[in-house]
Order: C-alpha cells, then structure tokens, then sequence
C-alpha cells in the first residue's frame, strides 16, 4: 500500500502544474492533500482523479485559505471531518478516513510565521492535539497521520540550522513538542527507512532556496508502532514541481490496511 502526502499550496494552481496527469502514474493507494485553497463546489472533474473516491474538508473561516483532502482507491468506510475544537475545526485542517482498523489522516497544522498571534495558536493547538494524539495511540486501531507539521525535529531536517533557531517551525519548544510524540512511540516513517537522511519537503519561495537546497523537512506521515514492521520504502519526490512542498510518499507492507 502506498500512501501519498502533498501540501498543494492551492490545489487548483498544482493542477495547473500536472499534478493529476502525475498522480496516475505512481501508483498511489491514498493521497492526503493540505492546503487545497477552495471549497469543493468550486472543483471540478480535473481535480478529482479517476478511480479515486474524494474527500474535501474546507476552510469555513474564509475563502481560499487552507483545507484538506483524501483521495483514496478503496472507499473508506467512514469519512470524519471534525475533532470538536471549532477554533480548529473552521480553519479545515483535518480529514480521516476509516478503512477496516486503519485510519488515514490529513492533518494540516498553523503556521506561526506570521506574527504573535498565529504563533500563540499553534501553540494552542499543540497543546490540545497532544491529547488527541495520545487517546489515538492507545486506541488499538493502525493510524498513519500524513501532513505539513510545520516544524522540523532536527539538524538533520534543516538546511540553515543555525539561524532558525528563533523562527516558527524551528522553535525549541515546537521541537521538543513533536519529538516528544516520536518518543512516546509515533514512528516517523522517513527518519526510520533514512536514518542519517538530509532531505527536504519544503523550499521557501525567496531567492534561490530550491535551487540551493535549502529547505526544510516538515512533512511527515507518522504512524502508529504497529506499522513500524511494515515500513517498506519512502521517497519525496522532489521534480516536477507542483507547490512549494514536494510530495512525500510511504510504501507499507501489505496488512497495514487490513
């Protein structure tokens, strides 16, 4: 089974790009996109891919802002759209989908990089998603939590360590907040196929960030450890370009969907 992650940056400016005559072509069992930048009503068939069964959760807190999706080959058999925390819940950041004891997400955190005030609700978020995380954990069920994180775990996951220290994504505090839930047993998929890996998912726009390689990696599919014996390869394919973030994609064992 292969799982896809993509921070689409606007899903309708990444179809303009090739990204659904891309898709076919790589063999992709469930896509988890964030940041659509539309309501559904607004798509049409060119964003949704043949043979796929579509899932959107919109923005209700304004136009063009944020949003997930999951495309998936197999219907799920249960689709949730809300985790009861309207602050979050309007922005449409969070998408599962149910197959058998499997769950799929789409989770798509804030970014803090525009000023205090984002900054201080991502904190919010953290400190609330955490409990989630947790009851999911010990749940019983297989989940593979695929997004933009917007935060790094490490040197590895950063090309200008140094100087990011006090910017949002690279925060000490968001850090120790994301490796804390590797510690308590989410198994981040990249860093275990790629232990001393140095790639990156996300390349600013300014100067020549890509074409310098200088990003950051801060899109994960996190799983639970059950899965962690079923982590078969993982590839971030960096060309053709459809967004700022490249696509992130995970090839599990068979019986990770079962």
């Amino acid at each position: 089974m292969r799982i896809l992650t993509l921070n689409a940056n606007g899903i309708r400016a990444a179809a303009r790009k090739g990204l659904f005559e891309w898709l076919p072509q790589q063999d992709v069992d469930v896509v988890c996109l964030q940041e659509t930048k539309a309501q559904e009503a607004q798509l049409d068939a060119a964003h949704r891919p043949r043979g796929y069964h579509c899932h959107w959760h919109d923005a209700r807190s304004k136009a063009g802002y944020s949003g997930v999706a999951i495309f998936s080959r197999v219907p799920p058999d249960t689709v949730l759209s809300t985790l009861d925390w309207e602050p979050f819940d309007h922005e449409g950041r969070y998408l599962e989908a149910r197959f058998g004891m499997l769950s799929v997400v789409s989770l798509y955190l804030p970014s803090g990089s525009s000023g205090e005030a984002r900054q201080r609700f991502k904190f919010e978020v953290m400190d609330w998603l955490a409990g989630i995380l947790d009851v999911w954990l010990a749940s019983g069920r297989s989940y593979v939590l695929c997004g933009d994180w917007n935060i790094v775990r490490s040197e590895m996951d950063i090309r200008n360590w140094k100087s990011n220290q006090k910017n949002s994504g690279c925060l000490p505090a968001e850090r120790a907040w994301l490796n804390a839930l590797v510690d308590s047993g989410w198994v981040d998929t990249y860093r275990t196929l790629r232990p001393q890996g140095h790639d990156y998912t996300w390349w600013s726009n300014r100067g020549q960030a890509y074409a310098n390689d200088v990003g950051w990696r801060i899109d994960y599919q996190l799983g639970t450890p059950d899965l962690h014996g079923r982590l078969l390869d993982c590839g971030i394919a960096r060309a053709p370009r459809f967004s700022d973030h490249a696509p992130y994609w995970v090839d599990y064992a068979d019986g990770a969907a079962r």
